[in-house]
């Protein structure tokens, strides 16, 4: 068989037709619906036109994709991850739309809300005509979400919450919003409505990543919600850790998206950029980088691969995921630097990718648990020591 740069490895012969026929789906979606629009809405810093997306995202399954029932697809976890990785090459604020409505919000109540809170959101939810975020990080609490402030107090049958969230996706557009909050039984977490008196979500500006994102912060003032607004099935920290285990998943997938498209960029400008009388790909330096960046690439995607499988099996371990986010995410910018160099001037400017895939990756590395935070989990699984305290 002949060399296929763009898939050198031969990847696409672990994919079963069902598993190609998904990738594709989201890989056109993204191509007639995000590309032809992203530089300019990444310029402009907004998402116009979101809640429409997110029906059309419903309508091809992208939207708690790998959840059963309630009008969710039902798909594998390497199918979520081929989605995450085609949503991801369009952009990274795509990408972190299905994640958080999908892999947080949706997984949340599936996994640890009633029947009723499923019934009542989850339908509406998997078809994209509710939005919903997850609101964990706080103002002035990040990567030790056990000190959160945001508080539930009990009164009477209903529960009375107040406190902020921070960096929250989705949040000026969402129906409901999964909080979690300090109760005197430990940490819950809230389905909010958000048009419950005294919940309010000012959309956060000046941004320099994550541009064509929805970004908010949640303002809970004496928000009252009935007794059945809490998720019975989970109390402490077990619960919003095990979402972002399955969020931290897809971006596995998803970096992997942004570098590919940057590679792919910086592969097809150097066989038409001429300097010194030839494109620039002929010399050796552009070849040894586009060598690296390759060996990285497809790494990555086989590394994701293996972690979609052991996850479709149940033997996925956190540790395991932050292998693959550590990994992943840091390989990612580097080859979207190295693709920049490639590029030389151009490699700045948003007719290209790659300075948009490059600021959007600086989000991605450090949310979801920063750099060290991975480094700390693996470091405790490897030695058996906890260096966090």
């Amino acid at each position: 068989m002949s060399f296929v740069p763009t898939d050198p490895l031969g990847l696409d012969e672990l994919l079963s037709p069902e598993d190609l026929a998904i990738r594709d789906t989201v890989r056109g979606w993204a191509a007639d619906r995000v590309l032809p629009q992203i530089a300019d809405w990444y310029e402009r810093g907004e998402l116009p036109g979101i809640r429409e997306l997110a029906r059309e995202l419903g309508g091809i399954g992208a939207l708690g994709m790998s959840l059963q029932g309630y009008g969710c697809a039902g798909a594998s976890a390497v199918q979520y991850g081929l989605a995450c990785l085609e949503l991801e090459a369009a952009d990274s604020g795509i990408r972190s739309l299905v994640s958080v409505q999908g892999s947080l919000a949706m997984y949340a109540i599936h996994r640890y809300g009633s029947e009723e809170q499923k019934q009542r959101w989850l339908p509406g939810m998997a078809a994209g005509e509710l939005i919903g975020c997850f609101g964990l990080t706080e103002p002035d609490v990040g990567s030790d979400p056990a000190a959160m402030r945001t508080y539930a107090k009990r009164d009477g049958t209903d529960w009375v919450l107040n406190g902020r969230k921070m960096w929250i996706t989705n949040g000026s557009v969402a129906a409901v919003a999964v909080v979690w909050a300090q109760t005197d039984e430990g940490i819950r977490g809230f389905a909010v409505p958000t048009d419950s008196a005294g919940f309010c979500a000012p959309e956060i500006k000046h941004k320099w990543s994550l541009r064509a994102s929805v970004t908010s912060e949640l303002v809970m003032d004496d928000v009252r919600l009935p007794a059945d607004a809490v998720l019975p099935g989970v109390t402490g920290l077990k619960g919003p850790l095990g979402c972002l285990s399955h969020a931290r998943y897809g971006i596995i997938w998803g970096s992997m998206g942004a570098a590919r498209a940057s590679f792919e960029a910086a592969l097809d400008y150097a066989r038409t950029r001429e300097q010194f009388g030839k494109p620039i790909g002929g010399f050796q330096l552009t070849q040894a980088k586009l060598a690296d960046m390759a060996l990285e690439l497809h790494k990555g995607i086989l590394l994701a691969h293996h972690l979609g499988r052991r996850m479709d099996a149940g033997t996925l371990r956190p540790e395991q995921i932050s292998f693959g986010k550590l990994n992943n995410v840091r390989e990612a910018i580097d080859i979207c630097r190295t693709a920049r160099t490639i590029l030389g001037a151009n490699g700045i400017s948003l007719e290209y990718p790659v300075m948009r895939h490059a600021t959007n990756l600086e989000s991605v590395l450090t949310y979801e648990g920063t750099v060290e935070m991975h480094q700390l989990v693996l470091g405790k699984a490897l030695t058996g020591l906890d260096a966090f305290r």
